[in-house]
C-alpha cells in the first residue's frame, strides 16, 4: 500500500473530482479504466461481448448504473459456488437540489430554485462558494455530466437584522436557502441555458437533469502536525475511495470474487434503480453467477460463503458535546475505523461480523473501535441492513469516524481513511 501522505492526496483528488455522485461513478470508472478493468453494458450479452468469461476465467469488470458503480475482480479459477467479498458504500451526500424551473430571484437578485437533498446540516451551507454539479440528458437520450466551479451561495441574514441568530438560527427550506447567483432582470436569465453551455449542449435540447450542490473548497489537511482532514462529501466517499483503492490491489489468484458495490440515494433511503434497496447488486452478482454457469441453488451455496463490508461514515465522540455518545464507547478521531452496533439492527452487524472486521484489523496492522449510540438518540441507518435483507449475506457496518458529519465541510483524521482502505485491503484478500 501506499504511504498516509500519499493516500490522502489521493482521497482529496478522489473527492476533487466528484462533486455528485454522477461525478463520482466517473471518476471510479476512469481509475478502473487506466486499471485495466473492462465497463460493460447491461444490455449486452456478455456472453458474446467477451466469450473468454466462464469458470476458470480472470478477468476485472465493472457496470455503471446513473450515479452507482459495481466493479469486481473475477480470480482465476472461480466456479458457480466461487463466494463474494463485497464492499458496499454510496456515492451520494446531502445538501440540495435544482427544482424544476430553477431560475428564480427577486429585489433584483438572481437565486436558484432548489430543494432539500436528503438531511444536510443547514447552517453549514451558509456564506460558503458552491457550485452546481451532476448530469444533463439531452433529447436524444445523452447523459452530459457538468460543474461550475464556485457559482452561488446561501447568503445569511446579518446579525444587525436578526439579534437573535447566535441564539436560535431558523431557516425556512423555502424561504431561507435558495442561493444567489448574480443580479439583473430575470426574465434574462437562463440558469439550465448556462449549464448547457458549459457542458456544450444547447439549452433547448436539455430535456432533464440531475443537478445538486457542492462545496468548492478544496480539501484541506491541517493541524498540529497536519493529521487534521476536511472536505465535502466525506460522508461517503471516504468508503467508496477506501473500496476503490483496495479494488485495484486484487489479485486474480484470491479465492472470492471481491467486489465494489458504490450506490446512490443512500442519503434518501436507498429506494431507487441505482439504490442499495433497488436490483443493481442482485441483478450484477446474478449475471456473475450465470457466466460461471451457476444453477439457482448454487447461487444460494455462494451467497451462502459470501460476506458484505458496509462501509459508510460514523460519529466520533464531539468534544464539545460528549454526553450525545454512549458513555462507555467513545471511538476518538485517529485510533481506528468504527465497528458500527446497534440491537435494533439499523447496523447489520452481529457477533460473526465483529470477528471478521476483528480479523481484517489484525491481518492490516491497524485498530478499529466499536461505537453504539446513546440510547436517548436516535440512530441513523446504513445500506448494510438493506444488503443483508435483500441478499441474505452475512454484513458487517464499518465507517471513518467523523465530526460535523452532513455539514458542508466535514472532519476527520489522516489515520482513519487511510486504514479503512488497508483493513478492506485484508478483507478482499480474505482475512
Amino acid at each position: 500500500m501506499t504511504s498516509l501522505s500519499a493516500y490522502i492526496d489521493d482521497l482529496a483528488g478522489f473527492i476533487t473530482a466528484s462533486p455528485s455522485s454522477y461525478h463520482a461513478a466517473a471518476e471510479a470508472a476512469r481509475r478502473l479504466d487506466a486499471a485495466g478493468f473492462v465497463r460493460r453494458d447491461e444490455a449486452d450479452d456478455w456472453s458474446e461481448v467477451d466469450p473468454g468469461r466462464g469458470p476458470g476465467r480472470a478477468g476485472r469488470y465493472y457496470v455503471v448504473r446513473d450515479g452507482a458503480i459495481v466493479a469486481w475482480v473475477q480470480p482465476t479459477g472461480a466456479q458457480p459456488t466461487t463466494p463474494f467479498r463485497i464492499l458496499g458504500a454510496h456515492t451520494d451526500s446531502p445538501g440540495f437540489k435544482l427544482k424544476p424551473k430553477p431560475t428564480t430571484g427577486s429585489y433584483g437578485w438572481l437565486q436558484a430554485g432548489v430543494e432539500v437533498y436528503g438531511g444536510p446540516l443547514a447552517n453549514s451551507w451558509l456564506d460558503r462558494e458552491l457550485e452546481l454539479a451532476g448530469r444533463l440528458v439531452t433529447t436524444d437520450g445523452v447523459q452530459h455530466l457538468v460543474r461550475t466551479g464556485p457559482f452561488l451561495r446561501i447568503p445569511q441574514l446579518a446579525v444587525h437584522l436578526d439579534r437573535a441568530a447566535n441564539e436560535a438560527l431558523s431557516l425556512d427550506r423555502q424561504r431561507h436557502l435558495n442561493p444567489v447567483f448574480g443580479v439583473g432582470d430575470l426574465r434574462q436569465a437562463d440558469l439550465i441555458g448556462h449549464l448547457a453551455a458549459l457542458a456544450g449542449v444547447d439549452g433547448a435540447d436539455v430535456a432533464g437533469y440531475d443537478i445538486l450542490t457542492a462545496d468548492t473548497n478544496p480539501p484541506a489537511r491541517f493541524g498540529l502536525d497536519d493529521e487534521l482532514f476536511a472536505a465535502g462529501r466525506m460522508d461517503n466517499l471516504t468508503s467508496v475511495h477506501a473500496g476503490l483503492t483496495a479494488l485495484l490491489e486484487v489479485s486474480e489468484n484470491d479465492e472470492a470474487i471481491s467486489v465494489l458495490a458504490a450506490f446512490d440515494h443512500e442519503e434518501l433511503g436507498s429506494q431507487s434503480r441505482s439504490g442499495a434497496s433497488g436490483p443493481m447488486l442482485e441483478d450484477i452478482l446474478s449475471r456473475i453467477g450465470d457466466d460461471l454457469g451457476a444453477t439457482v441453488s448454487e447461487r444460494l451455496r455462494a451467497f451462502a460463503e459470501s460476506w458484505c463490508v458496509s462501509a459508510d461514515a460514523g460519529h466520533s465522540v464531539h468534544p464539545n458535546y460528549p454526553e450525545r455518545h454512549d458513555p462507555a464507547n467513545l471511538p476518538l478521531a485517529g485510533r481506528g475505523p468504527l465497528l458500527k452496533i446497534n440491537g435494533n439492527q439499523r447496523y447489520a452487524t452481529d457477533a460473526a461480523g465483529a470477528s471478521l472486521w476483528a480479523r481484517c484489523s489484525a491481518a492490516a496492522g491497524v485498530p478499529y473501535q466499536e461505537f453504539v449510540s446513546n440510547n436517548t438518540v436516535p440512530c441513523g441507518s446504513t445500506i448494510g441492513p438493506l444488503t443483508a435483507t435483500r441478499l441474505g449475506i452475512r454484513t458487517v457496518d464499518v465507517g471513518v469516524p467523523l465530526l460535523s458529519m452532513h455539514s458542508a465541510r466535514e472532519l476527520a483524521h489522516v489515520n482513519d481513511p487511510f486504514s479503512l482502505s488497508a483493513a478492506i485491503t485484508a478483507f478482499f484478500a480474505g482475512a
